[in-house]
């Protein structure tokens, strides 16, 4: 008999509560970040002086930077604490920081804005830790992989309705200001009030005793988790998934303009093909794992990452058109299906990448250390994304093009994965495991 759809989930008090408050957090932490790099970017002389590169640079790296300064802090507190009651402290933080903002847009204070990116940042690294932990203690483990695949999608189809609404309200005249302020001080308040259904979590850990040195801390988590060989390889597995897309996705918008010589809305195009592809190939894992816990897939993913990543490079090389063109028009030029056809599969593979890593990490870590455990891949996550903007630049400087910077990342991919897997052979067992026993299926 088949198991329910992991679409059942939704309609569960355990896991839909839990579901549209971490939705709401990524759907409002990118209408803010997009709103206010868009209004730099179209309308930088009425807010500052300062050099847009330089700005559309710190807002990004703001956001990121409280991942590594306080997951530690934010995986301790979520072992010793009751985690439903911490999400709604979470989420009412979430609500003053968009006050905060508020006040930011209607003076026109640029750094009240930054301090609240800054916020927003803190408050999604206090929740990512609560976020993963949360669902091995309400879910059965033939519900896991539906479940992170659920969350999975609902962050990246969030991510992409946030920018998508940030970058449009803002610039809706006269009221675009007004707009975002209230909008996002509701998608706060709608995520505070989808988190008083979440059910009671009890701590794993309640006897914990917090350590509040940020260094010793982190440093700690990492070398506890080094201990669980295949948690520590999936750690590295996942933050290497994040360094791979933060170099595909941060080229998307000058990719759009010099290679495919288009405007704003093929770079739209672009990353709404992808964030489908994500979303698809996440909702994809519980099918293809048949409701099991099937790390097999990472390497199903991590090959489909570098087969299309390779075929990026070729198909935009191969693409010829040299005029100007918005979203329609570069559809009807040659080579274009083919194009989005890499940017949806790369997607696609990198959900079916990822999402066994989160179910792996979530059935073998000790429970009791499991947010630290999460933490730490968080803190990982956030150096190995600053490493990818790092050798981005200085591939880009040193000559490559976008496309060969796509062609040496599908290649790397292919050779830290294939390390990956040598280390610990029990992803190539399973997968090869799973490949014959598709014919059974």
């Amino acid at each position: 008999m088949d198991k329910p759809s992991q679409f059942t989930l939704l309609t569960q008090g355990r896991f839909a509560p839990f579901f549209w408050a971490q939705f709401f957090g990524a759907f409002n932490d990118n209408v803010f970040k997009t709103a206010l790099l868009t209004v730099l970017t179209f309308e930088a002389l009425d807010w500052t002086t300062m050099d847009r590169g330089f700005l559309n640079n710190l807002i990004p790296g703001l956001f990121i930077l409280p991942f590594v300064l306080f997951s530690a802090i934010a995986g301790q507190l979520a072992d010793k604490f009751e985690k439903s009651g911490l999400v709604r402290y979470i989420k009412l933080l979430e609500i003053a920081i968009m006050l905060l903002a508020a006040v930011g847009w209607f003076r026109h204070d640029l750094w009240l804005l930054i301090a609240a990116v800054a916020g927003m940042g803190l408050h999604s690294a206090l929740f990512g830790p609560v976020k993963y932990a949360y669902l091995p203690q309400k879910l059965t483990p033939d519900e896991l992989m539906g479940g992170n695949g659920l969350v999975e999608m609902g962050t990246f189809v969030g991510i992409l309705l946030g920018e998508v609404l940030g970058a449009v309200l803002v610039l809706h005249k006269p009221w675009g200001i007004e707009l975002v302020a209230g909008g996002t001080i509701a998608i706060a308040v709608a995520g505070w009030l989808a988190s008083r259904a979440i059910p009671v979590s009890p701590a794993p850990a309640p006897e914990l005793k917090i350590n509040w040195n940020l260094f010793t801390e982190s440093v700690r988590n990492i070398r506890f988790s080094r201990h669980n060989r295949p948690v520590f390889m999936a750690m590295l597995a996942n933050s290497w998934f994040w360094f791979y897309g933060a170099i595909v996705l941060a080229q998307f918008p000058m990719y759009a303009k010099q290679t495919l010589h288009g405007d704003h809305s093929i770079f739209v195009l672009l990353l709404t093909i992808f964030s489908l592809g994500i979303g698809a190939g996440s909702l994809l894992c519980e099918r293809l794992s048949r409701h099991t816990v099937e790390i097999g897939l990472v390497p199903l993913g991590a090959i489909g990452l570098s087969i299309f990543g390779i075929d990026l490079f070729l198909s935009s090389t191969a693409y010829a058109n040299t005029n100007l063109v918005d979203a329609s028009g570069f559809l009807q030029q040659a080579g274009s299906i083919r194009i989005l056809l890499d940017c949806l599969l790369i997607g696609a593979f990198g959900g079916v990448y990822i999402v066994p890593l989160f179910a792996l990490i979530q059935t073998r870590c000790d429970p009791k250390h499991m947010s630290r455990t999460i933490a730490g891949m968080n803190i990982l996550n956030a150096l190995f994304m600053v490493g990818a903007a790092l050798l981005a630049m200085v591939l880009l400087n040193a000559g490559l093009s976008i496309p060969q910077l796509f062609l040496f990342t599908a290649i790397l991919n292919a050779l830290v994965t294939a390390a990956i897997f040598v280390a610990v052979p029990e992803f190539l067992h399973r997968f090869l495991a799973w490949m014959k026993a598709r014919p059974v299926y």
